[in-house]
């Protein structure tokens, strides 16, 4: 049964207009994406670095320290948002990575990797790749614990996330500590049978991840690991924990994803949180289960 405050947004969704994505201008789409909050909660500080991305491309990081924390060195989580690879940006997760922050009293890494369809697979993996290498060099200037870096996201951000783990295993670079994945979008087959129950009415339908998949990845790079992880050998990988949720339709290809991580050897916590929808974690003001989601990833640092 879907949770009582879940419920209650998803009816509200519901009633809203939802065009086809393909049928919405693309700029229409992405400022649509801002989640109100009712209050913007305070950390110590927020700033921004411009760094060299992939292909050497300028990409924006946003930096959160924490209000409450130890004396440095801290531990550090570089976060990719979610947003089909497409959609979202650094402010639509600004309420993520400030609780995360505050919660795990680690410096959080917002990564402003590019988007598709303009740059599709393998830009955003690289741009990641590179934060993740940056946030290592300068671990001692930011006053971060190089041996505590975290990779998190929540959906196509978790994707990512995980592909940053088998990128740096991949090419000897950072030793990451964590893999915190919400939600991820792993399978652009989209032929799950949650993907099937859940098509149409939860938030994400199965024609928006669809079309999401056809933006990002293209038809020469269908079988690359680096943009479905679940094709990839995954052993050697970080400790994991995989959050679904029961009415997404993506829970099916996480916990199949969490299932082979464990049979490839690796530590996996795996959880699907009852009666929640696809991205609950952004609404935090609405949901009780999103603020318990992320104060338990915070609480695995």
């Amino acid at each position: 049964m879907l949770d009582p405050h879940t419920q209650g947004l998803l009816n509200f969704i519901n009633s809203q207009p939802t065009p086809s994505p393909a049928s919405v201008p693309l700029e229409t789409l992405r400022a649509s994406m801002v989640v109100p909050q009712a209050e913007v909660e305070a950390v110590a500080s927020v700033t921004e670095q411009m760094i060299s991305g992939g292909d050497d491309q300028p990409m924006r990081l946003r930096i959160y320290r924490p209000e409450s924390a130890t004396e440095p060195p801290l531990p550090a989580i570089v976060y990719l948002h979610g947003g089909g690879f497409v959609l979202c940006s650094l402010d639509t997760h600004d309420n993520i990575c400030r609780a995360l922050c505050n919660s795990a009293g680690a410096v959080v890494v917002s990564v402003d990797y590019r988007l598709a369809p303009e740059q599709p697979f393998p830009a955003a993996p690289e741009d990641g790749y590179q934060a993740l290498l940056w946030l290592y060099q300068q671990a001692a200037e930011l006053g971060i614990d190089a041996q505590a870096i975290t990779v998190a996201g929540d959906s196509a951000g978790a994707n990512l996330a995980a592909v940053l783990c088998l990128l740096s295993r991949d090419r000897n670079g950072p030793v990451i500590n964590k893999q915190l994945l919400l939600y991820p979008a792993l399978d652009a087959r989209c032929n799950s049978p949650s993907m099937a129950e859940f098509a149409e009415g939860y938030l994400l339908s199965r024609e928006q991840m669809r079309w999401f998949w056809q933006q990002y990845l293209p038809p020469s790079q269908q079988h690359s690991p680096y943009a479905q992880p679940r094709l990839a050998d995954l052993s050697g990988l970080p400790p994991a924990i995989v959050i679904t949720a029961e009415y997404d339709p993506l829970r099916d290809e996480g916990a199949a994803f969490a299932e082979a991580l464990m049979q490839a050897g690796n530590q996996v916590d795996y959880q699907c949180a009852g009666g929640q929808i696809h991205g609950f974690c952004s609404y935090m003001d609405a949901l009780p289960e999103a603020r318990r989601t992320l104060g338990l990833l915070a609480a695995s640092l």
